[in-house]
């Protein structure tokens, strides 16, 4: 019963995250959904800045903490090690319908892009961050890093393989293709207004620490293995050395 409860959980997660994620693409791009990034009344604009700033560092500390070795350490002393991972999944989606929910607007227009056929390529582009972004996590593994893998081998009393190291297609040509195609969502924007800016800015800047310490981990997990690939292959924009 516990392992049925277990997969129940992992399902609730996955399904919290999928609606979060989906949901996410329209608030960014301004497409179907109750709420955009640029919609609803518009208060004072430090106000906003503040509000929103509170709102990203709570989901960047809640994501950053919980990934991290040191606490998933103690933290599968409380909660079961099948269902950490969709634990983490829930918390980081329950994080992200709270910003979506209590975003404020600035509506300031930084630029606009009247040209349709730029504007629609701009609207493409972004689209294709996100198919970016899908496809890599698909190619290591989709359903372990949103844990639903991890919950259905409990369910059958199988043991999770241990992790190694690998450099999948995408993975070949960059180390972060999920973030490269979360970049370029943000800031593919025919209509860039002030508050669009600070979520670009502030995740485009959470997503390099974010990088700096995931690889951290991953040197201390898989050693100078790591450290060849991180020498090998350019961190962001392909081809231009370790460091880009």
């Amino acid at each position: 019963m516990g392992r049925v409860i277990a997969l129940l959980y992992g399902l609730v997660a996955y399904v919290a995250f999928a609606a979060t994620i989906v949901y996410s693409i329209g608030f960014v791009s301004g497409l179907e959904v109750s709420k955009t990034i640029d919609s609803g009344p518009a208060g004072p604009p430090m106000q906003a800045i503040v509000i929103n700033l509170l709102l990203m560092a709570l989901f960047a500390v809640q994501h950053s903490v919980m990934a991290r070795p040191q606490f998933k350490k103690w933290w599968t002393r409380i909660v079961p090690v099948s269902v950490e991972r969709s634990t983490f999944v829930l918390f980081s989606s329950l994080a992200l319908a709270l910003l979506f929910w209590q975003w404020q607007p600035i509506p300031a227009v930084v630029w606009e892009v009247t040209n349709p056929q730029v504007a629609a390529s701009l609207l493409g582009l972004s689209l294709f961050g996100w198919v970016l972004v899908f496809i890599s996590t698909f190619l290591i593994n989709h359903f372990e890093l949103f844990g639903l893998h991890q919950v259905a081998n409990n369910l059958i009393g199988k043991p999770m393989p241990a992790m190694r190291f690998k450099t999948p297609l995408l993975y070949n040509l960059v180390r972060h293709p999920i973030y490269l195609g979360f970049i370029i969502f943000f800031w593919s924007t025919p209509v860039m207004t002030a508050g669009h800016l600070l979520f670009a800015a502030v995740t485009t800047t959470y997503i390099f620490v974010g990088i700096a310490l995931e690889e951290r981990d991953l040197t201390e997990l898989f050693g100078d293995e790591y450290r060849r690939y991180r020498d090998r292959v350019s961190m962001i924009v392909p081809f231009l050395g370790r460091s880009s």
